[in-house]
């Protein structure tokens, strides 16, 4: 039996969607595009002034419980914003805050059996297989080539090339990659060739009409240059997981559908990051020193706008870990020295210490309230590709397929002509 998608919602169901979440998230844009970095204090509490309270009535040590899911979320938050939004006389689909895409069928049978599948997972790491397993297994059977677009070693491709009997090409960039992808496909005398070129030159993209375009995670750009090229190719089955969508050439996100390209909407690349902020699968300490991290990244911030008399902040470059197991003194003076900061003697590294500490409590709260739409951004984000493959004529669907366990990013978009 093949496995097919559902039959996908009509046109104008998809496309009046998206226009709720646009409204809701243009409505509610003072609560979520911010950035907590820069602020020192709520910077919604003149308008939201319950939610603003209840904010601060929430333990510390809560916070994240609060932050692990939608549904926590909407628990804690809903009823305060529901009631300044009474008080000023406003309206908000807030029932839009839970909107989520159906999970996957489960496939009838397993694609292949559990010792051939071992092998093929030698060197991949646990959830990052099952998401390959799960992908592969929700895709439209069919007789067509698969071309594989930003395929790295190409673990994706060999499992198509292998469980579903058909030829793959695999689209990377990186040469050693390639060639990794083309030994293990050697061995097992798999029908997957590699092809060595830039994902963002048309004429290098291998796409043609009888074929089926697959990525997984295909980060930002990567992903809607496939789209573009795969709609004016009239490549005939696409399936994609988009991922990372901050990544992107531009400064402001550029909408692909009709309805998105005519929003009051401007995302930045730091707005479309708000759906990655979630932290399902880190474990409690790397919670931990995540937020020792921020704490010391603001304590420092406040440190730099007093030495250099600016109220702006100052972004310092990724640390290792291994950089937060000492003091917080030692972290300024690699930080000041990074970012040419001149720091005079007889600092008091405590004081700072402890506004950062302050700070945090701040931005974690600011954060919070943003996370509440972090779904419907996403949302939006993922019905404005939706749309614009309908708009070129494709029959489309999303779904869900796999678990937030394995993955957050667990969005599977199908489309067929």
């Amino acid at each position: 039996m093949q496995n097919t998608p559902p039959k996908p919602m009509q046109k104008t169901q998809q496309s009046a969607l998206f226009k709720r979440l646009d409204t809701l998230l243009v409505q509610s844009r003072d609560l979520w595009q911010v950035k907590a970095f820069d602020c020192t204090a709520l910077p919604w509490a003149t308008q939201f002034p319950r939610l603003a309270e209840h904010v601060w009535s929430i333990a510390d040590e809560d916070i994240d419980d609060v932050d692990i899911a939608q549904s926590s979320l909407i628990a804690a938050l809903l009823p305060s914003l529901t009631e300044d939004l009474m008080e000023a006389g406003l309206e908000w689909e807030l029932s839009l805050l839970d909107i989520t895409a159906p999970l996957c069928d489960k496939p009838d049978k397993a694609l292949m059996p559990d010792r051939e599948l071992s092998h093929f997972s030698s060197g991949i790491k646990g959830r990052k297989w099952e998401q390959i397993t799960a992908f592969a297994a929700q895709l439209t059977r069919c007789d067509s080539d698969v071309l594989e677009w930003c395929a790295g070693k190409g673990h994706l491709g060999r499992l198509i090339a292998k469980a579903h009997n058909r030829s793959v090409v695999s689209l990377e960039w990186q040469q050693s990659l390639c060639e990794a992808g083309t030994a293990f496909a050697e061995q097992w005398h798999l029908p997957q060739t590699f092809i060595c070129a830039d994902a963002f030159a048309a004429k290098q993209s291998q796409l043609k009409v009888s074929q089926q375009a697959v990525a997984l995670h295909a980060c930002g750009d990567l992903h809607i240059e496939l789209l573009r090229l795969a709609s004016t190719a009239g490549t005939r089955n696409i399936a994609f997981s988009p991922c990372c969508y901050h990544l992107i050439r531009a400064k402001e996100y550029e909408a692909l559908c009709i309805g998105g390209r005519n929003s009051a909407l401007k995302l930045s690349r730091h707005d479309l990051q708000l759906p990655l902020q979630q932290s399902t699968i880190a474990g409690s300490k790397q919670q931990e020193l995540r937020h020792q991290e921020i704490a010391w990244r603001l304590g420092f911030d406040s440190l730099q706008r007093e030495v250099r008399g600016c109220e702006q902040y100052l972004p310092i470059p990724s640390i290792k870990q291994s950089q937060l197991s000492g003091d917080f003194s030692a972290f300024c003076l690699w930080a000041a020295q990074t970012k040419s900061v001149p720091l005079t003697e007889n600092i008091n590294f405590e004081h700072f210490e402890q506004s950062g500490l302050k700070r945090q409590r701040l931005t974690r709260r600011v954060d919070l309230v943003a996370h509440l739409f972090r779904v419907v951004l996403e949302h939006w984000l993922l019905l404005d590709r939706v749309c614009f493959l309908e708009e070129q004529g494709y029959s489309v669907s999303l779904r869900k397929f796999c678990s937030e366990r394995v993955t957050p990013r667990n969005s599977l978009i199908q489309a067929e002509k």
